[in-house]
């Protein structure tokens, strides 16, 4: 064989040799390589796996941790608690709602309500309501607003309210308590003195503890007739400021009339740290001076955090203000009984004009709408005789529409219907009474400008009158409940204050109220405050 032969099949012999280790080395990587997916994936599947439990245990113990949130919350739903108090039976009240705390507002806050409170805090009982934040102004959100209470109530959400948030309240508005402590009903006395049980602060006259008279000034404002209230006590060279817990209009129509200002149109809560000499000023609102109203001992000032959160007595005078007074000789000749079945007062009933038994019946199931309930009607009519028109104090774009009535309430509460008796005891459900204010009659030569219809701007011009007829639905008081005797029927306008008057002395109607099976007499009418 020659050699070329050869060595061609030397050539073909190692590349076949080649070929079959190439083969053999792929076939050898991709073993490797399934062996390695194979385990990649086995490790992976692990992970997964512990990933995915992870994953559900992580799920679980969120279900766990909102169940546990939820139902610690359902516990405390409700709860109460009073703040800023000088004890533990005294302060503004709040309400625990949604894992959040919040204030109640003051509209048609009265004994009822504060008694229910303090019961249901563990207290022996009221010592007194407060009204216009006396425990400091809110801070964060009122809960609850026209809060109504039977007394029976196992939780303070089982009582008729605006619903949760839903409010038209200034910040000043808290509502608070004084309820009896715990040592004026200890049988013996204890040996060692109660801890923390603080000086029970009595309020005197002003006159009682100066010297001579005190001064007064308005600071801080746009004009002379507006801005904080600065004092200056007899023998005291410095100007000092009045503490705005409990502030009200009828502390500043004092200060107004004093200064010679007119009459108070506003009562402000300003800001300033300068320091406060006088807290707890209360007046009636006829005195002529501010010293003729009473106060917390001078020295003794109790004003929560005025500096952080500053809470100072302010006010705005004005020369021209409304006026409303309750016709009283209509409001008797027009009262007269009427029986109605709760089928025709649905409507009624759903904006609280029926007693607590309405809603009682109605929960009691089947046939409550044929019950009958007996109602004292009468026609409200207010006439404004100051210089000023009467005007609602909500902006119009939070005006109420109320769809039994068909037109919008400027004023949630404009008027309070109150059967009294002779031991001072509510015995007649009072409601709130909302009214679209209009002018439906004027004096001659006055021209009406108020009209509801249409979205119309609401007020009572100077010289006008609003006619609330005994026809209308809610015009009257459900006396279903009433036994027959001699009674008080007070009819108050403007009953909390909220929009300013030349004087609210004659903003309540109060007359006798002479009660039978058969009939009803209003008559010995008089004009008071609310």
């Amino acid at each position: 064989m020659s050699p070329s032969r050869v060595l061609t099949l030397l050539l073909v012999l190692l590349v076949v040799l080649s070929l079959l280790t190439d083969d053999t080395e792929a076939a050898r990587r991709r073993r490797r390589r399934r062996r390695m997916r194979g385990r990649r994936a086995r490790e992976g599947g692990v992970r997964r796996g512990a990933r995915r439990i992870r994953h559900a245990a992580g799920k679980r113990a969120e279900f766990v941790r909102r169940r546990l949130r939820k139902a610690r919350r359902n516990d405390e739903e409700g709860k109460m608690r009073l703040i800023d108090g000088r004890a533990e039976w005294e302060g503004n009240v709040q309400v625990y709602h949604e894992g959040r705390w919040g204030n109640i507002c003051d509209d048609e806050w009265d004994e009822r309500e504060g008694q229910l409170v303090c019961q249901l805090l563990g207290f022996p009982g009221l010592e007194k309501v407060t009204y216009s934040g006396v425990y400091g102004h809110v801070k964060d959100r009122y809960w609850m607003d026209n809060l109504f209470c039977v007394g029976t109530e196992k939780n303070i959400t089982g009582c008729r309210f605006d619903g949760w948030g839903v409010h038209d309240c200034e910040n000043d508005e808290a509502a608070g308590v004084v309820c009896k402590s715990h040592f004026a009903t200890t049988l013996s006395p204890p040996t060692l003195p109660p801890r923390d049980q603080p000086q029970i602060v009595n309020k005197t006259k002003l006159t009682h503890a100066l010297d001579g008279k005190l001064k007064l000034r308005l600071r801080g404002g746009r004009t002379k007739t507006e801005g904080r209230v600065e004092v200056k006590l007899p023998g005291n060279g410095t100007w000092g400021l009045l503490c705005g817990d409990g502030w009200s209009l009828f502390e500043g129509m004092v200060v107004c009339r004093q200064l010679g200002l007119g009459y108070a149109q506003g009562a402000l809560s300003t800001g300033n740290k300068s320091d406060v000499v006088i807290s707890g000023i209360k007046c009636v609102g006829n005195e002529d001076r501010l010293e003729h109203c009473l106060h917390d001992a001078v020295g003794d000032v109790f004003c929560p955090d005025p500096t952080s959160d500053p809470n100072i007595a302010g006010v705005t005078c004005v020369n021209r203000i409304a006026d409303l007074v309750p016709d009283h000789i209509e409001l008797a000749r027009s009262a007269h009984l009427e029986d109605k079945q709760l089928f025709f007062l649905q409507c009624a009933m759903e904006e609280n004009c029926l007693a607590a038994s309405a809603v009682k019946s109605q929960d009691s199931g089947y046939g409550w709408h044929l019950e009958t309930r007996r109602l004292m009607r009468f026609t409200a009519r207010i006439v404004n005789q100051g210089d000023e028109a009467f005007r609602p104090f909500l902006p119009k774009q939070y005006w109420e529409w109320h769809a039994c009535h068909m037109h919008y309430h400027s004023m949630e509460v404009f008027a309070h219907y109150d059967i009294i008796d002779s031991a001072g005891n509510r015995v007649a459900e009072g409601h709130k009474a909302s009214f679209c204010l209009e002018d439906n009659n004027c004096l001659p030569g006055v021209e009406p400008i108020f009209k509801c219809a249409n979205f119309g701007d609401q007020g009572i011009s100077p010289g006008c009158t609003d006619t609330y007829a005994y026809n209308i639905d809610c015009q009257w008081v459900d006396i279903t409940d009433l036994k027959p005797g001699t009674y008080t029927f007070k009819v108050a306008v403007n009953p909390e204050y909220k929009v300013a008057e030349k004087s609210f002395d004659n903003n309540a109607a109060v007359c006798e109220l002479i009660y039978s099976e058969t009939s009803a007499w209003v008559g010995n009418c008089s004009l008071a405050r609310p």
